[in-house]
């Protein structure tokens, strides 16, 4: 018997990703709405009660109001909003962190933001495994593609064709960071630098270290050897070998969309310093993707089933 899903803001961007990626499978029988429906309460009340999993794709307080009008539903969640990614009783749907077992019999699955999915999945386990300090003042640079900036943000990028890079969350404080200090374990929010580039979609996380200066006894390959164990077997996140270091990293303006997450360690020679750079898909594996990701396992599929991995 199929799996009944609606997915609440299914006209937005990350609504229309994961309809595309769940369209064709048996697996899934997708409940819609029409035009007139979608905002209708009545109607969305209904949509949520009849589905087995339903996924928010909608603003943090809609998100919130969903749950709200679900009750006394046996209905399960997965919210690709900021609502509820570090509130109580909610499971962080980053699998490779929390634990597949984990995702896969939650009730409540709050999916990762983007740029926090390149961060954690870069910090998070060198921390654990005692490698980098949790009480570091870690800094986060990082450039998207306009997607993740919703309809506004979209319409104005293809309408102003002179915007070549817009720095933005100048005032700090931004929504993602949160998260990024709960599930990385850390002491201290970091200091965050997002960007936006004329591109649809792709993103690149830099996390630069300067190991001396904390008095980090790892060398970039044992950070790097460390990943690479961390991630082993994994089918959605790899780790770029050291022996094959690209001389530099790019994001296309024409990328198709992609579910991956690739990994890469910079090292100094002189192993004073090191930049770990995570590059994925914002609409990829740092939303859609990581949506349908949860959904497989809270559903007992595989895990990639539905993904497009192929860069």
């Amino acid at each position: 018997m199929a799996h009944r899903v609606f997915i609440d803001g299914a006209a937005g961007t990350t609504g229309i990703e994961i309809h595309d990626r769940l369209a064709g499978r048996s697996e899934f029988e997708l409940i819609v709405l029409g035009d007139d429906e979608r905002k209708s309460e009545a109607a969305r009340r209904d949509a949520l009660h009849a589905a087995d999993v339903a996924i928010l794709c909608l603003p943090d307080d809609a998100a919130r109001e969903a749950v709200a009008l679900a009750e006394g539903s046996d209905t399960r969640f997965i919210d690709a909003s900021t609502a509820h990614r570090v509130a109580e009783g909610w499971t962080y749907g980053f699998p490779e962190l929390v634990g597949r077992d984990a995702v896969a019999s939650a009730h409540r699955v709050s999916n990762p933001g983007c740029y926090p999915t390149g961060f954690l999945a870069l910090v998070a386990p060198l921390v654990r495994a005692g490698l980098l300090p949790a009480d570091w003042p870690y800094t986060v640079n990082a450039v998207s593609g306009f997607s993740g900036g919703g309809k506004a943000l979209i319409e104005r990028f293809e309408g102003d064709p002179s915007i070549g890079f817009r720095a933005y969350g100048l005032g700090l404080g931004h929504k993602h960071l949160p998260e990024m200090r709960k599930y990385a374990g850390l002491t201290h929010e970091p200091v965050f630098s997002p960007s936006v580039i004329p591109a649809m979609r792709g993103m690149v996380v830099d996390v630069p270290l300067p190991l001396a200066a904390m008095k980090v006894s790892a060398t970039g390959g044992e950070l790097h050897a460390a990943l690479s164990a961390f991630y082993s077997g994994s089918e959605i996140v790899s780790v770029h070998s050291l022996a094959d270091q690209p001389g530099e990293l790019l994001l296309s303006t024409d990328a198709a969309a992609w579910d991956g997450l690739e990994l890469f360690v910079f090292g100094a020679a002189d192993g004073a310093q090191a930049r770990l750079i995570a590059r994925l898909d914002n609409l990829g594996k740092g939303a859609s993707g990581a949506a349908v990701q949860s959904l497989n396992l809270m559903c007992g599929l595989p895990e990639t089933a539905g993904l497009n991995l192929t860069a």
